[in-house]
Order: structure tokens, then C-alpha cells, then sequence
């Protein structure tokens, strides 16, 4: 797909959410994706990825207009770069993806306060976005929204 087309394909590993019956034996990790797409093109290296992508690894075979991104959330995290907030549909602001704190956006945007007390509150709780997320095999002992009500 990335021969022709200036695109960039992203895959992502299995993660496990309510909901998706998530198992060990499904979870295809990024260093064996990247080794199912050599035995085609032994030529696919990593490249250097822009600063604000730091939840995606970029590889590309030479020559192909396009490239490839891994986004390694179970096998090899990024929590500590990672710059992602998500917004529910409910209005709740997650930090984190396998957060499951989240904090109750809608009401404190209908609350009237001023923007700087709004920014504070966002800021907050980035600042108790933990270091790296739980694991692997401790994530699926979490309660955790399914990922379709997260949003992505």
C-alpha cells in the first residue's frame, strides 16, 4: 500500500479493553510484525520519526512513497513521551489510555468558571499522568472502558 501513495499506515498492537476478549496467545508484538513484513522486504528499516510522533515507530522499504508506523503500547511503552489526551463522548477527559481516572470535562466547562481555572484543572491532571502504564499482563486484570467509548 505504501509503494505508490504517500501514506503512512499505522498498525497497532492488541491492547486489552472491556469488551475484546483480549488473550496473550492473540497479541502479535511489534518486533514480530516488523519481522513478518522483512520476509518480504528485507530492506525495511526504521527512519527517523518527527518529534510530536512519538507514540508511533516509522519504519518505510526504500523506495516506497509511503511509510509504515508501529505503536508499540504493550510490548515496548512511550508513556513517558507520550503527549495523547483523549476526550470521551460523555465529555471525560482521559490522560491515558489505560487510565481509568478520568476527569469530568462537561461539567467544568458548564460550570462558568474562566478558562485559566479550566487550563489549571487540565493541567492537574496531566501533571498525575503516571510515569508508564500497569503492564501487559496487569492491564487486563483493570476495569477499563472499552475503546470503542474512548474514542481515537
Amino acid at each position: 500500500m505504501t509503494k505508490d501513495k504517500d501514506i503512512d499506515i499505522r498498525f497497532i498492537e492488541y491492547m486489552p479493553f472491556g469488551g475484546n476478549k483480549w488473550s496473550e496467545g492473540r497479541f502479535l508484538s511489534y518486533v514480530d510484525m516488523v519481522a513478518i513484513i522483512q520476509e518480504k522486504y528485507p530492506d525495511f528499516a526504521p527512519i527517523e520519526a518527527l518529534k510530536a510522533e512519538v507514540t508511533a515507530k516509522a519504519w518505510k522499504v526504500p523506495g516506497h512513497a509511503g511509510q509504515i508506523g508501529f505503536i508499540t503500547s504493550m510490548s515496548d511503552h512511550f508513556c513517558g513521551d507520550c503527549n495523547r489526551l483523549r476526550m470521551t463522548h460523555d465529555g471525560n477527559l482521559k490522560v491515558c489510555l489505560f487510565g481509568n481516572t478520568e476527569v469530568n470535562m462537561a461539567e467544568v466547562l458548564r460550570s462558568g468558571i474562566p478558562d485559566s481555572e479550566v487550563l489549571e484543572i487540565i493541567g492537574a491532571a496531566v501533571g498525575r499522568k503516571k510515569k508508564q502504564h500497569a503492564g501487559m499482563h496487569n492491564l487486563t486484570k483493570m476495569k477499563n472502558r472499552p475503546m470503542i467509548l474512548i474514542g481515537g
